[in-house]
């Protein structure tokens, strides 16, 4: 693994350390077995009512896009079904019926590295992540979303295709679209030959006047990927002002990519840029 591999997907991997539950067995060419109903009491309770999909529309599903609030499941770009970061039940529960029993990771805060969540992650074939958190964190969302890898296989052993928006996948090159973004939706650790980007494809996770408690302080927002602790994020400037400073302190939320040099290693959402307040 290159240095800049290390810097881009240390951080991004959701509980790597953490004791894994199960084994993946969505691997792609691997065919998963029926899993059995399994509990979900350890999923942060729903707000929202339960994703209506038949099974006979789930079989039809060729890519699971991930947006910057919600899972997007299609066929021939028609949405079969769309789950909400805020609904964690649903959300494991489709991808569960779709892909098969994933392997699973108790976390304690802090277990799977820093700042990270309480609560359940699933991971299915090594290629997506979902970290269902035992209570939503202040933005809204009840889980933490990663896309390992391009592709993974349902339980029946088809192919599924892995995006971010606007049909980005990991393995891509994204130099054009790192070329052409503002600053504000881009920022880069090391330097030279080590030099790896996030980039934001797509914002959300807006914050509201609920997220500042009656003393004025905020509440923590999801937690900021930067790589490692002496990969800090560099800027193309010396020089920034005060208004520019205070603007940074939460940056840009929303899904966005880790880079190894300028190939997508990971997307994930939230996974605000620029946010530079520690958990």
């Amino acid at each position: 693994m290159t240095p800049r591999t290390a810097i881009a997907f240390g951080a991004a991997v959701l509980a790597v350390t953490a004791c894994t539950v199960g084994v993946d067995a969505t691997a792609l060419g691997s065919v998963t077995p029926a899993s059995a109903a399994e509990d979900r009491s350890d999923v942060a309770p729903s707000a929202q009512p339960a994703v209506r999909v038949t099974n006979r529309e789930l079989r039809r599903v060729d890519t699971i896009e991930l947006d910057a609030e919600s899972l997007l499941f299609q066929h021939d770009d028609h949405t079969v079904a769309e789950t909400s970061m805020r609904d964690a039940r649903s959300t494991v529960d489709l991808l569960d019926r779709l892909l098969g029993t994933p392997s699973r990771t108790q976390t304690a805060v802090g277990d799977g590295g820093a700042c990270f969540p309480s609560g359940t992650t699933y991971t299915w074939g090594g290629a997506i992540r979902v970290a269902a958190m035992t209570a939503p964190a202040a933005a809204g969302n009840a889980v933490e979303i990663r896309v390992l890898k391009d592709a993974v296989r349902t339980r029946g052993g088809d192919r599924i295709d892995l995006t971010g928006p606007d049909g980005v996948q990991v393995g891509d090159d994204v130099e054009d679209e790192l070329r052409s973004a503002s600053k504000a939706d881009k920022v880069s650790f090391g330097s030279g030959d080590s030099r790896a980007w996030q980039l934001l494809l797509e914002p959300g996770w807006e914050s509201t006047d609920g997220d500042v408690q009656p003393d004025g302080d905020a509440h923590d927002e999801p937690r900021v990927e930067r790589g490692t602790p002496s990969a800090a994020p560099t800027t193309d400037t010396d020089t920034r002002d005060d208004a520019d400073d205070e603007s940074d302190e939460q940056g840009t939320n929303g899904v966005s990519a880790l880079t190894d040099d300028t190939e997508v290693t990971v997307i994930g959402s939230p996974m605000p840029v620029h946010a530079r307040r520690s958990c």
